[in-house]
């Protein structure tokens, strides 16, 4: 087994993603598109999961090289490492990560909140170099069946540095996030983790609202307006809790945004105030396509 260099790269370094082994824990839709949308981009790919089916397919669909359950084994041949789990788990692993890689390597994340990812990543040993990343894309279905490298195309693929964050670990950050087609945006991490209880994690939870609350016996009329604003319903509830937990605070602000405005609805339905309804209706047709033509100029 080859350890990871401790030696210092240097900001000379070039070429650096081509030149880097990259291992990847977690090789669900997320790890396994990434992995998918690497190959041929890296020196060598490996992947780290504690599902053995899925290691087997990974392995079968050549997704990466060489895989195992024991990140003992797996990540000190790797001078990049990238953790794709949830994110209570990559805090966890982030405590183990000075016993199990002897090494220097940079570290990424792809956690869907920051703030605490962040707080552990700047308690790891100075020979490692942290930053964390999210990327803005993905499906309800989080497993490496449903891995597909195409879903990182166009996407934003946010970063966040940390004060000892090196100069040649945000390169190599923005080389990746090109690699796979996306695009780099580099945030604070109350920034982000603000941003994305109102884009992200409050969708979840209104979608979620929405399918309990519709009867079983209005199954036969559900259509494509209800399967695309209920679809986050479906995601993985061990993922979206792990997200919950750890934005408490700006969740609950961008929900009560959202209560707030749905009690309007509420009251000038009730009040047969059709005029300003449809005047809070235009209010938020306008929001949504502001704000999805600037999604569409990053």
């Amino acid at each position: 087994m080859r350890a990871a260099s401790t030696e210092s790269d240097g900001d000379d370094f070039t070429g650096s993603l081509s030149r880097r082994r990259v291992a990847i824990v977690g090789l669900g839709l997320m790890g396994g598109s990434l992995a998918m949308a690497l190959r041929g981009r890296c020196a060598a790919l490996l992947g780290v999961d504690r599902d053995p089916r899925t290691l087997a397919l990974a392995l079968e669909w050549g997704v990466v090289e060489r895989a195992g359950s024991d990140p003992e084994k797996i990540l000190p041949e790797a001078d990049l490492v990238i953790l794709s789990v949830p994110v209570q788990k990559i805090i966890a692993y982030l405590t183990e990560l000075p016993r199990l890689h002897p090494g220097n390597p940079i570290v990424i994340d792809l956690g869907s909140t920051k703030k605490g990812i962040l707080q552990a990543m700047a308690d790891l040993p100075e020979r490692f170099d942290p930053l964390g990343g999210h990327p803005m894309c993905g499906k309800e279905s989080s497993s490496l069946e449903n891995a597909d490298p195409l879903i990182y195309q166009e996407a934003t693929f946010a970063f966040v540095s940390l004060p000892r964050t090196s100069a040649l670990a945000r390169r190599l950050a923005e080389e990746l996030a090109v690699a796979v087609g996306a695009h780099a945006l580099w945030l604070e991490a109350e920034t982000h983790d603000r941003w994305v209880a109102n884009t992200s994690q409050v969708p979840y939870l209104v979608a979620n609202a929405l399918a309990g609350s519709v009867p079983l016996e209005a199954a036969p009329l559900v259509g494509p307006g209800f399967r695309s604003t209920a679809r986050l319903a479906g995601s993985s509830l061990e993922m979206m809790g792990d997200i919950l937990a750890t934005n408490q605070m700006p969740i609950l602000e961008a929900l009560q945004k959202v209560r707030q405005r749905l009690e309007k609805f509420e009251s000038l339905l009730e009040y047969s105030q059709f005029e300003d309804l449809q005047r809070l209706l235009s209010e938020g047709r306008n929001q949504y396509h502001t704000l999805v033509a600037k999604e569409g100029k990053k």
